[in-house]
C-alpha cells in the first residue's frame, strides 16, 4: 500500500463535495484500506484515420489539471498506465470515433484517459459505458488553437455498477469543446464535468441527460472556470425521476475571474419528477469578479409532471401511459437530437420506456 493512502481520510459525508453521495454504496474506491486496480479500460471500436491511441506510462504522461476530487486523487496514485488518443493537427473526422471499455473485472479499478486534439482538426468522439463496473474514471482533454471537438458520453451501465468519473477539458484559443453527458444506468454514478480556458475565443458547450429509477442515484458536478477573457459558455442538463429512493444531483458551479472579462455564460438544470418517493437537488451556482462580462446567469427549475400536457394528448385517443412517454420524449429531445444518431437516440429512448414501465410510471 503507498504512502499516500496509508495517510489518506475518507470522506465522511459532513463535506460539501460529499453530502449527497451515499458513500457506502461507492464499492471500495474511496476506501484507503482497498488498493484500486490500474486498467486501461478504452479502446477504439475500429482504426480510423487521422486518429492514434496508444498506452504510455503514468509518470510519462503526467495529468495537464490539478484536482481536489479524492476519487481522482485516488485514480492517480493507482496508475500505472495512461491510455493516450491523438487527433492529428488540420484533421477533420467525417465518422464519429467509438470508444468502448474493456478489462472491467467488477473488482475497484481505476482508469485514466488523455485525449489530444490537434491544432484546427473537428472530431466527434463517443464514449460507451456498459456493464457493471466498479470505477474511479479520469478523462482529460486538451483542446489545441482553433481545434473543435464534440464528447459523447454515454452511461448505459449495468444495474450494479459504481462509477465515480472526471471529465475535464482545457479549451485553447479559438477552440470549441462540446459535450453531451448521458446517464441512464448504474446503482451510483458521479460525474464532474469540468472545464478551464487557456486562451481567448474558446467556447464550451455542456448538454447533458440523467433518468433515473428505483433506488439509483445519479450525480452531476459541474464546474466552468473563466479564467482568460473573451470565452463563452452554456450549460444545460435536464433530468427526470420516477420509483422510490431515486436520487439526482445537479451542481452548476460557474466562476468568472477578475481577468476574465468579455464572459458570456449561462447555466440552466431543469427535473422532471414522474412519482413520488423520488428525490431532485439541484443547486447552481455563479461567483463573478469583474463586472466587464458580456452576460452570465443560471437557471434551476424542478416540478412535477405537466397534467395539462396529459389532458391535451388523452383527449385526442392517446392512452395514458403512451402520452407520459411522448411527454418524457419531447422533454429529452432537444438535448438528445444534438448526438445526431438516430440508432443511439432508439436506443436510450428505449431503454427509459423500459425503466418507466417497470416501476409503473
Amino acid at each position: 500500500m503507498s504512502t499516500l493512502t496509508s495517510n489518506y481520510l475518507a470522506p465522511t459525508g459532513r463535506e460539501e463535495a460529499w453530502r449527497f453521495t451515499p458513500l457506502a454504496r461507492v464499492g471500495g474506491l474511496l476506501d484507503a484500506s482497498t488498493d484500486l486496480a490500474s486498467v486501461n479500460s478504452i479502446k477504439l471500436s475500429k482504426s480510423y484515420a487521422d486518429v492514434k491511441l496508444s498506452h504510455k506510462s503514468a509518470a510519462d504522461l503526467p495529468a495537464i489539471s490539478a484536482s481536489d476530487d479524492l476519487a481522482t486523487i485516488r485514480a492517480r496514485e493507482f496508475l500505472k498506465e495512461v491510455t493516450h488518443i491523438e487527433i492529428a493537427a488540420n484533421s477533420s473526422i467525417s465518422e464519429p470515433v467509438v470508444l468502448e471499455r474493456t478489462n472491467l473485472t467488477g473488482a475497484a479499478q481505476a482508469s485514466r484517459t488523455l485525449i489530444s486534439c490537434g491544432v484546427n482538426s473537428h472530431s466527434t468522439i463517443i464514449l460507451q459505458n456498459t456493464g457493471d463496473a466498479i470505477l474511479a474514471d479520469e478523462i482529460e482533454f486538451d483542446l489545441a488553437p482553433g481545434s473543435n471537438l464534440t464528447f459523447i458520453s454515454l452511461q448505459e451501465w449495468g444495474a450494479k455498477a459504481v462509477h465515480l468519473g472526471r471529465q475535464h477539458a482545457v479549451i485553447s484559443k479559438d477552440a470549441t469543446f462540446n459535450s453531451i453527458v448521458v446517464t441512464v444506468g448504474g446503482s451510483l454514478v458521479r460525474l464532474l464535468p469540468t472545464v478551464e480556458y487557456s486562451g481567448p475565443g474558446s467556447s464550451a458547450d455542456l448538454q447533458g441527460l440523467y433518468f433515473a429509477t428505483d433506488g439509483q442515484h445519479l450525480e452531476h458536478r459541474l464546474h466552468v472556470d473563466h479564467n482568460v477573457p473573451n470565452a463563452k459558455s452554456r450549460v444545460n442538463y435536464k433530468g427526470a425521476l420516477a420509483g422510490d429512493k431515486a436520487h439526482t444531483v445537479w451542481i452548476g458551479d460557474v466562476y468568472i475571474r477578475a481577468n476574465a472579462e468579455g464572459t458570456d455564460t449561462y447555466e440552466l438544470n431543469r427535473n422532471l419528477l414522474l412519482s413520488d418517493g423520488a428525490r431532485a437537488d439541484s443547486v447552481p451556482n455563479l461567483e463573478i469578479e469583474t463586472g466587464e462580462i458580456v452576460g452570465a446567469g443560471h437557471a434551476s427549475t424542478t416540478g412535477r409532471f405537466d397534467d395539462e400536457q396529459l389532458f391535451y394528448l388523452s383527449s385526442r385517443g392517446i392512452p395514458a401511459e403512451v402520452a407520459r412517454r411522448l411527454v418524457i420524449r419531447g422533454f429529452f429531445a432537444e438535448i438528445i437530437g444534438k448526438i445526431k444518431s438516430e440508432d443511439i437516440e432508439n436506443r436510450l429512448m428505449e431503454r427509459i420506456d423500459s425503466e418507466l414501465a417497470k416501476v409503473g410510471a
